[in-house]
């Protein structure tokens, strides 16, 4: 099973990921994830993209593909994999093509998970801090015993700022900005699978079964 996923923050998407893995034991392969291996390890790339890391420069799409390439070649992806986070353009949606058809990897599809902006920015945005313990709570889905009070230590409660409204209309805004031409792209290859993500959680799920079935 070798599947992309994307999805807006807020969307569920790390929820579903743990859900897809432990169904077909397929590796869960973030952007990130990649280059902290390719840096621990030492490897050529790895090394080529830490000079640019380094200096504050974006890493080239021709060392990003090189690590992705690198990482679908290893032992634990020969029964699929999961990649999340990659492609982000256009440019390298069309490298990751390549490379799939080098290593004779047929794609499954690529699940979009979509969520209402409402929905979303309520998510996003419900977050609350214990700035004496640092526990969490959400609003909509954790909210204390108490509105603005601890539950495990009475202390108050607070909005981080990368949770605020505002944050969040942008970090949908820019998600949205670099995501529409990749889901072109995908629609055009006929591998684009629509999940409604704003429904229960074992609903998503199922509905990502049933598009990834062979006959969908």
């Amino acid at each position: 099973m070798n599947v992309i996923f994307m999805g807006p923050p807020g969307a569920g998407k790390g929820t579903q990921a743990e859900k897809i893995v432990d169904k077909f034991q397929i590796p869960h392969i973030s952007t990130g994830d990649m280059f902290r291996a390719a840096l621990e390890a030492k490897t050529p790339l790895g090394l080529k993209a830490k000079e640019y890391m380094d200096a504050g420069a974006l890493v080239p799409d021709d060392v990003t593909i090189g690590i992705v390439e690198e990482r679908l070649g290893q032992d634990d992806c020969k029964k699929g994999f999961l990649l999340d986070g990659f492609p982000r353009t256009v440019a390298q949606a069309d490298a990751l093509t390549g490379l799939l058809e080098k290593l004779k990897v047929r794609m499954q599809g690529v699940l979009n998970i979509e969520v209402d902006e409402a929905v979303l920015l309520s998510r996003l945005a419900g977050r609350r801090i214990c700035q004496k313990c640092g526990v969490s709570y959400h609003m909509v889905f954790i909210p204390p015993v108490k509105e603005g009070v601890c539950d495990k230590c009475g202390g108050d409660l607070y909005q981080r700022n990368d949770d605020s409204l505002e944050t969040a209309k942008k970090r949908l805004g820019v998600y949205h900005q670099q995501t529409q031409p990749l889901i072109s792209y995908y629609q055009k290859k006929g591998l684009l699978k629509s999940i409604q993500g704003d429904q229960a959680t074992d609903k998503v799920f199922e509905d990502i079964l049933v598009s990834l079935a062979p006959d969908s």
